[in-house]
């Protein structure tokens, strides 16, 4: 199958990543603070959506829903898959339940965001948790759709039939063996170390998009080694990017 080269090509594929060319270069963006600030707004607004859902569905009172809610997110890397494996709750239900509001206003990025994708050589895709609809409108609304080869969003992200996002090894895997690259010309920009590590261990490179308000990633104390860069802007990967190559 040859590689996409347009994201709007990929018309919600189970696997929507083709095949590499030898040598290419293959860069993987994490989509929430790490292409845009989503701290400021929407994380506020999934948040709060995702507890009156839980509060809904499950009859829990708001403080029982807040910590399942980080309970599940710290411990499978999105709150749904709990939901779906200890609750039954189907996932696209709950994300299409979480993610219900006009995300343009809330959208918030660096400068120049689309010239410095756009100067940065080789594939482009994006690897997020979030759902596919979300993340294709906040890129739309970003205007860097166009730079990226395709989304490879939570939809995606099913091994055996259940989901497997960020940080698990296995859809990692699985990724890489539908590039047919090899995983040393993988990077992986990622706010979030525990889905950096999870990279590393399948042999990826990493780049640490640094933002405060990532949780959990304080918790981490000193230099990690499953990390190769650490950058507060993707404008910095244009500077520094031949620590990398």
């Amino acid at each position: 199958m040859p590689p996409l080269r347009h994201p709007l090509a990929s018309q919600r594929p189970a696997h929507p990543v083709g095949r590499a060319r030898e040598g290419d270069l293959v860069w993987l963006f994490d989509l929430d603070n790490t292409l845009h600030d989503c701290s400021r707004h929407i994380f506020k607004e999934i948040d709060r959506a995702m507890s009156d859902v839980m509060m809904r569905w499950l009859n829990l009172d708001r403080t029982e829903a807040d910590r399942l809610r980080r309970l599940y997110w710290k411990r499978y890397g999105a709150t749904v898959i709990g939901l779906e494996k200890h609750h039954g709750i189907r996932a696209a239900d709950f994300l299409a339940a979480t993610h219900d509001f006009e995300i343009p206003p809330l959208v918030h990025s660096e400068p120049g965001l689309t010239r410095k994708l756009m100067r940065l050589p080789g594939r482009k895709i994006v690897l997020t948790n979030a759902p596919e609809k979300y993340a294709r409108e906040v890129l739309q609304t970003l205007g860097i759709l166009h730079c990226f080869e395709t989304v490879w969003s939570i939809e995606h992200m099913r091994l055996q039939g259940r989901v497997r996002c960020k940080p698990s090894q296995a859809m990692m895997r699985q990724l890489l063996a539908r590039l047919r690259v090899p995983a040393h010309r993988v990077i992986l920009v990622d706010d979030t170390l525990s889905n950096l590590r999870g990279a590393r261990s399948v042999g990826m490179r990493t780049v640490l998009s640094h933002h405060p308000g990532t949780p959990h990633n304080a918790s981490h104390q000193g230099r990690n080694h499953y990390v190769d860069m650490r950058v507060n802007r993707i404008g910095q990967l244009l500077v520094d990017r031949h620590r990398l190559l």
